[in-house]
C-alpha cells in the first residue's frame, strides 16, 4: 500500500465543495498540499484547517480556466516549494452549466471545457515529466458518472467528463511500464457540498447519493491501492448496481436513456436550468 504521509500534493479547486474535503483527508495523512483556487481568502481558510489537522497547507490563487497561463502557475509552485517535485496531482476543479444544448453560448461551452478538461490535461502535461524522471507519482482525476452516461440538459459537462475519462484511460496505458499511476474517481450525486448542492435542488434518491467525505476517502484509497477507477455512489450495493447498469448500457444505449428518465435525471436537470437562470 502506497503511503501518503509526507508527499507533496497539488490539488485544484481546493477552496470549496469537494475540494475542501479532499484537502482535509490529505491533511489527516500528513501530506503537504499545494491548494489551487481563485480566492486567496478561501484558500487561507482551507490551509489553516490543513495545518490544524497535521498537514502542511500552501495556497496559490490562480484561475485554472486560463489554460494558456498554467505555465505561470508552475513557476509559482516552484517558487513556493523550491522545485517541481510533485508526488500527487489531483485534478478536481470543475464547473457545470445547465442548458438545452442549442441554448449554450460558445463562451459557456469553452468555459466548461477549459476548466473540466483542458486545464487538467495541461497541468498534467507540465507536471508529468518530473514524475517520469523520478519514476514515481500519481495523477487523480475527479470525473463523474455523467462522463460514463451522458446527462440531458448537461451535455457539455458530460462531454468534458467523458473526455477526461478517455484521456486518462489512454494516459494510464502509456504509463503502464512506469511507476506513475493514474486513477479516475467517478462520483454520482453528492449531498451537502459540490456542484449539485450549489443548485439547491435535491437529487433523485433512487439514483444513489453520496457525501463529499466519501469522495475524499475514495481519492486517498485510490492512491494507496493504485485503483484505476473508483465509482462513488451510495452504499456498496448501489455501487455494484451502478457498475452493472453502466456496463449493460454499453450494449443497449436506449436502456440508459430510459433509466435516466425513469430516475428523474431529465426532470432534475430541467429544473436546474430554471434555477441557474
Amino acid at each position: 500500500m502506497t503511503s501518503i504521509k509526507g508527499k507533496t500534493v497539488i490539488l485544484t479547486g481546493a477552496s470549496r465543495g469537494i475540494g475542501t474535503f479532499i484537502a482535509r483527508e490529505f491533511a489527516k495523512k500528513q501530506a503537504r498540499i499545494v491548494c489551487i483556487s481563485r480566492s486567496q481568502n478561501d484558500l487561507d481558510k482551507v490551509c489553516n484547517e490543513i495545518n490544524d489537522l497535521g498537514g502542511e497547507g500552501i495556497g496559490l490563487a490562480f484561475d485554472i480556466s486560463e489554460v494558456e497561463n498554467i505555465t505561470k502557475l508552475i513557476d509559482e509552485i516552484i517558487s513556493v516549494i523550491g522545485s517541481l517535485d510533485v508526488d500527487i496531482l489531483v485534478n478536481n476543479a470543475g464547473i457545470e452549466i445547465y442548458s438545452a444544448f442549442q441554448n449554450y453560448s460558445l463562451k459557456e461551452m469553452h468555459s466548461v471545457m477549459s476548466v473540466n478538461l483542458m486545464a487538467a490535461i495541461e497541468l498534467t502535461r507540465l507536471i508529468l515529466p518530473q514524475m517520469l524522471e523520478k519514476n514515481s507519482g500519481h495523477i487523480v482525476n475527479i470525473a463523474s458518472l455523467a462522463g460514463k452516461k451522458g446527462h440531458p440538459y448537461d451535455s457539455i459537462y458530460s462531454a468534458s467528463k467523458a473526455g477526461l475519462l478517455m484521456w486518462a484511460n489512454a494516459l494510464r496505458q502509456e504509463l503502464a511500464n512506469t511507476k506513475v499511476e493514474v486513477s479516475n474517481i467517478c462520483p454520482g450525486y453528492i449531498s451537502g457540498k459540490g456542484l449539485l448542492a450549489d443548485t439547491g435542488i435535491p437529487a433523485p434518491t433512487m439514483a444513489g447519493i453520496s457525501t463529499p467525505e466519501n469522495v475524499a476517502i475514495a481519492v486517498c484509497n485510490a492512491i494507496q491501492e493504485n485503483d484505476a477507477e473508483v465509482v462513488v455512489n451510495g452504499n456498496i450495493l448501489m455501487k455494484i448496481l451502478t457498475k452493472l447498469l453502466l456496463a449493460t448500457e454499453q450494449l443497449f444505449p436506449r436502456l440508459g436513456d430510459f433509466t435516466n428518465n425513469s430516475l428523474g435525471v431529465n426532470r432534475l436537470n430541467q429544473m436546474r436550468i430554471k434555477n441557474y437562470n
